[in-house]
């Protein structure tokens, strides 16, 4: 399974650690950067749906829902007394 940090893992015995820092030090090893980016496409994709989704969902519902969904949202918000 590849590894879903932003950042390379580093060794964790420390003998290995110390030469791994060493190396950086003296510039015998590169540090590796993770690859910036996104997939333009899918991050137009989830934002046109990100846009839309609330009014359309608004437009969907009754007022008796959408009221209901607001006192349950406000209940959320200030209700943790």
């Amino acid at each position: 399974m590849p590894n879903r940090s932003s950042k390379p893992k580093r060794p964790r015995d420390t003998n290995q650690l110390a030469k791994r820092i060493v190396d950086l030090a003296t510039g015998e090893a590169q540090e590796e950067q993770p690859e910036h980016g996104k997939d333009p496409a899918a991050v137009a994709l989830g934002r046109k749906g990100g846009l839309k989704g609330g009014k359309a969902r608004a437009a969907k519902m009754t007022p008796e829902e959408r009221r209901e969904a607001a006192r349950k949202a406000a209940k959320a918000r200030w209700g943790k007394a």
